[in-house]
């Protein structure tokens, strides 16, 4: 009976961290290429940060930018490739391929642009 009771154990854990995941606000997991690096999650106040990385994928409709990014000290994030929320402003005369220098807002697990230039 131990055997069936840690697999049913294992199964549930599994599943409560998959639904978590999955409702996280302003967090969408396919969005990110974390490589496998874990991201510290705190409750804490919104945070700010620099980085420098190159423009994946512009999304006008949603107002996203995917930016491959170095590693972020500030925030204690390792190089990833991720999506950050964006003025249309912001997204205006940027390209896939740019490079850029970038200042974000992370509040609750969302990243959004201040200011980003190439």
């Amino acid at each position: 009976m131990k055997p069936i009771r840690i697999l049913m154990a294992g199964a549930l854990a599994a599943l409560s961290l998959t639904t978590h995941a999955q409702d996280m606000p302003g967090m969408k997991m396919d969005d990110m290429n974390m490589n496998g690096m874990p991201m510290k999650q705190e409750a804490q106040q919104a945070q700010q940060a620099t980085a420098e990385g190159t423009i994946k994928a512009i999304d006008t409709a949603k107002h996203k930018v995917t930016i491959a990014h170095g590693a972020v000290p500030a925030v204690q994030w390792p190089p990833m490739t991720m999506a950050f929320a964006a003025t249309a402003e912001q997204l205006q005369g940027l390209v896939i391929g740019d490079r850029v220098t970038f200042a974000f807002r992370l509040e609750g697990g969302a990243a959004t642009i201040l200011s980003i230039k190439k």
